[in-house]
């Protein structure tokens, strides 16, 4: 039988406090993960990845002024800088303090600055929209994944990835081919070859009627 989420999420904070040497990132992660955090990871991310692998929580920056600014996830696969913050609505529209509000967006384009890509998801979209959360984590990875080494990829191959990065749900041959005004013939070689490279996969159906997605892994 495989591990429980929370038995996964226990060994992979575990191992991020015992490999910590930053006390100031230490302490933090000592005390525990916000609700919020916790629940993206458990209803969102690791229902749609599989896994925590490359997320380290509470990732410490540096700002402009010399201080010291954590994420609440940072996604790192190799040289990758991607950033999800968790967005409550109490702390962060309602009742927000605008003194709060101006530091909230200043680390925001620190992080821009910085080449950090961020992904905002807000703590009602955990609750309410959980499928549409998953979709958004599907798409962020897979910005990361089109920046890693491939084969070279023609116009058409390149538009098929931003196409099914944007879509934020499974796609069919005829909406692509609509997309880039090629015949059906030439859209299935296209999506052929990418699922061939790992790049798109499979998302359901028979062969006449197959819809695809972002694919995740590559090999």
């Amino acid at each position: 039988m495989g591990q429980t989420f929370d038995q996964v999420y226990t060994s992979w904070l575990d191992q991020q406090i015992e490999s910590e040497t930053n006390l100031r990132r230490k302490a933090l992660l000592q005390r525990g993960l916000s609700h919020g955090t916790v629940q993206l990871l458990r209803k969102i991310w690791y229902p749609a990845v599989g896994s925590l692998d490359h997320l380290y929580a509470e990732h410490e920056v540096r700002d402009f002024n010399n201080g010291y600014r954590y994420l609440d996830l940072a996604y790192m696969p190799g040289r990758a800088k991607g950033c999800i913050e968790v967005q409550d609505f109490r702390t962060h529209a309602r009742d927000i303090e605008a003194g709060r509000f101006k530091d909230l967006c200043m680390k925001q384009a620190l992080l821009a600055l910085d080449d950090w890509l961020l992904l905002p998801i807000a703590y009602l979209s955990i609750r309410d929209d959980p499928g549409m959360c998953k979709q958004l984590v599907l798409s962020f990875i897979g910005k990361f994944l089109s920046q890693q080494d491939q084969p070279p990829m023609n116009w058409a191959a390149l538009e098929t990835i931003r196409f099914a990065r944007r879509m934020l749900r499974p796609f069919t041959p005829n909406e692509l081919a609509e997309h880039l005004q090629l015949s059906r013939q030439r859209t299935a070689a296209v999506l052929h070859s990418l699922t061939a490279q790992k790049r798109i996969e499979v998302a359901g159906g028979k062969l006449r009627y197959r819809s695809y997605r972002l694919a995740l892994t590559e090999s």
